[in-house]
C-alpha cells in the first residue's frame, strides 16, 4: 500500500476538523428562543398558541374578575350592579358551609386542629434526615385516624380512646419538639443524648393529656352533620388509606397457590371491578341494613367509608398485580436462596420493587378515588358537591350554579395536580440509578 492511499484512508476515518459543541442555552431569553422560537414553523405554532390561548381565557378572566361582584346581599342585587360579571358574593356567604357542611360554627376548631395535627404528624416523613420514618408512618396510619375521631365525635369515652388520645398527644409533641431540633440545625442523630433526653418530658406531657382529656368532654357532632369539602376530605383519606392494604393483600391472594385464597380473592375483584361505585354506595347504605338485626342501627358515613374503600382496594388489587407481575422470577428464587420465607421475600424484596414501578398508576387510582367522592350525593351526603347545590336553591342565591361549580373545579384541580406532581418527584427520587 502506497504512502497516498494510506493518507486517503485516513482522511476518510479521521474527520478534518472539530465539530463545535452543542449549543447551551445559558439564558432564560436563550432558553425561551431554543424551545419556543428555533424555527419559523416553531414560531409560528407558538404564536397560535398564545392567540388560541388568549381567546380562551379573556372571556373568562372578564367573567371571574374585572366584572365579578364580591360584596351583595343577594343574587338581584348582583345582577343589577353586574348583569355579566361572576357573583362570588354568594361564595363568600356560603363559603363555611362549603368548607365545614352543616358542622357547628363552634365547633369548627376542631376540624382546623385535626388538619394541622396531620400536618405536623406527617412533616417527618417528607424531611430527609429524619429518624425512624416508619414509625412515624405506622402511627399517622393506626394512631392519628382514633385522635382525629375523638376530636370530630366529640362525646363521653371510655379509657380506651383516653389511652390512644393520650399516646396520640405525646406523639404529636415528640415530632413537633424534633422538628425544632432539625431548624435549630443540631441534626437528628438517634443517639443524641439531647433528643434522648425528650422522653421524660414526653412522659409528663402524655400524663397532662390524660388530665386534659378526663376534664374536656367534647360536644357530641352526628356525622349526619358533616359535610363539605372536610367530608370529601374524610371519605378520600380514609380510602386511599385503606385501599393500598386492601390492594395488596388481594393481590397477594389471586397469586396465592392456596385454592380458597385464590378463588375467593378472584372473586372478589372481578365482582366489585364489574359493577360501577354507585352500585356499591346503594347496596351498602340500602340493602346492608335488611340483612342486620332490627335493633342494629348502621352509621351512613361508616358504611359508605367501607363501600368505598373495598371499592377501591379492587381496583387497586390490578395495579399491585401487575407490579408482581413486572418483577423477574429471579428475585423470589435469589431470596429463597438466601434462606427468606415467602413474607420476608414478598416484603423486603418483590413488593417494594413492585410498588416503586406502579407508581403512577397507583396514583392515578388514588385521583380516581378523590373525584369519585361526589358520587356520596346521591345517597344524602352532604359533601361539597351537594352543598354547593343546596346554594343554588337558596332563596337568596336562588340558580346561582355557574360559580360554585367553578370553585369546586378548582379546589379539585388543585387537590389532583398536587397528587400528580408528588407522584413525578417520587419517581425521580426512587429511579433505579438512585
Amino acid at each position: 500500500m502506497t504512502q497516498s492511499s494510506k493518507q486517503t484512508q485516513l482522511k476518510i476515518f479521521l474527520p478534518i476538523t472539530a465539530r463545535p459543541p452543542p449549543g447551551v442555552a445559558d439564558t432564560w431569553l436563550a432558553r425561551l428562543r431554543q424551545q419556543y422560537f428555533s424555527s419559523a414553523l416553531s414560531a409560528a405554532l407558538t404564536v397560535a398558541t398564545l392567540f388560541l390561548f388568549y381567546l380562551l381565557i379573556s372571556p373568562l378572566v372578564d367573567w371571574a374578575i374585572i366584572k365579578a361582584v364580591w360584596s351583595a346581599a343577594d343574587r338581584r342585587e348582583c345582577y343589577s350592579i353586574s348583569p355579566d360579571g361572576a357573583c362570588w358574593a354568594g361564595i363568600v356567604h356560603w363559603f363555611n358551609n362549603i368548607i365545614y357542611g352543616r358542622y357547628p360554627d363552634l365547633e369548627q376548631w376542631r376540624i382546623n386542629l385535626v388538619f394541622i395535627a396531620l400536618v405536623a404528624w406527617a412533616w417527618p416523613i417528607f424531611v430527609s434526615r429524619f429518624p425512624h420514618k416508619t414509625l412515624v408512618f405506622l402511627s399517622l396510619w393506626f394512631i392519628f385516624p382514633l385522635f382525629a375521631s375523638y376530636l370530630l365525635l366529640g362525646g363521653t369515652h371510655n379509657i380506651v380512646s383516653q389511652i390512644f388520645f393520650a399516646v396520640a398527644c405525646a406523639m404529636v409533641i415528640i415530632i413537633v419538639a424534633c422538628l425544632v431540633w432539625l431548624l435549630l440545625g443540631r441534626g437528628l442523630n438517634p443517639s443524641h443524648s439531647s433528643l434522648m433526653r425528650l422522653r421524660l418530658p414526653a412522659l409528663g406531657l402524655t400524663v397532662l393529656a390524660f388530665a386534659c382529656q378526663y376534664y374536656l368532654v367534647l360536644v357530641p357532632v352526628e356525622t349526619t352533620r358533616w359535610g363539605g369539602l372536610f367530608l370529601t376530605l374524610v371519605i378520600a383519606s380514609v380510602a386511599i388509606m385503606m385501599a393500598l392494604p386492601i390492594g395488596i393483600l388481594l393481590a397477594l391472594g389471586r397469586r396465592s397457590s392456596l385454592p380458597v385464597i385464590k378463588y375467593l380473592s378472584i372473586t372478589f375483584i372481578e365482582l366489585v371491578r364489574s359493577v360501577p361505585l354507585i352500585t356499591v354506595l346503594f347496596m351498602a347504605v340500602t340493602m346492608l341494613p335488611f340483612f342486620m338485626p332490627n335493633s342494629v342501627e348502621l352509621d351512613k358515613l361508616a358504611q359508605v367509608l367501607v363501600a368505598v374503600s373495598l371499592f377501591s382496594g379492587a381496583y387497586m388489587a390490578e395495579n399491585v398485580r401487575g407490579g408482581l407481575q413486572a418483577i423477574a422470577q429471579g428475585q423470589t428464587e435469589a431470596a429463597q436462596s438466601l434462606g427468606m420465607n415467602y413474607w420476608q421475600t414478598m416484603l423486603f424484596i418483590v413488593l417494594p420493587q413492585a410498588l416503586r414501578l406502579m407508581i403512577p398508576n397507583i396514583v392515578t387510582s388514588f385521583i380516581s378515588t378523590l373525584k369519585d367522592t361526589t358520587l356520596v350525593s346521591i345517597i344524602g351526603l352532604f359533601d361539597i358537591l351537594l352543598m354547593a347545590k343546596n346554594m343554588a336553591l337558596d332563596k337568596k342565591w336562588l340558580d346561582l350554579h355557574t360559580e360554585p361549580l367553578v370553585l369546586i373545579a378548582t379546589i379539585f384541580f388543585v387537590l389532583c395536580y398536587g397528587m400528580s406532581q408528588y407522584s413525578l418527584h417520587l419517581e425521580r427520587k426512587l429511579q433505579w440509578s438512585h
